[in-house]
């Protein structure tokens, strides 16, 4: 990996600087398949609040949460800043009844190896299309 700017770090995760694509995370160290990456935290914004929020610069970082996907909740830690991938590294699950959501490593992932998600996540809709050009 060629040296990128870290804007903050963990000591096992970093955020970085990506030339012509934006933030992104990167490991620090190796992650074994099935290892947990990351436990954050969420802040649950309710539903009759999810509109607003959309016409925010947090609009862009939620993911869709409760039993009926009418809630928002913002990740706390690194989890609102790993980048899209249909290929990803790490998957993710919501533990609403802890106000968490758990990233697990797919497959080994070197130090220095930028940590993806599917916006999708993984499923029927995992190759449906994003309303962005993903980089």
């Amino acid at each position: 990996m060629k040296t990128l700017d870290i804007v903050t770090s963990n000591g096992a995760l970093a955020v970085v600087l990506f030339p012509g694509k934006g933030r992104g995370v990167v490991a620090l160290r190796p992650f074994s398949a099935g290892d947990l990456v990351e436990r954050a935290p969420v802040i649950v914004v309710p539903a009759h609040e999810v509109a607003t929020l959309c016409t925010t610069a947090l609009g862009r970082y939620y993911y869709e949460w409760g039993e009926d996907d009418e809630q928002a909740a913002l990740a706390l830690g690194y989890g609102s800043l790993y980048n899209h991938s249909f290929e990803p590294n790490l998957d993710y699950e919501f533990r609403e009844d802890e106000n968490v959501i758990e990233y697990f490593a797919l497959r080994p992932i070197a130090s220095g190896e930028e940590l993806t998600i599917n916006y999708n996540n993984l499923g029927e809709f995992a190759a449906a299309p994003l309303p962005f050009d993903v980089r």
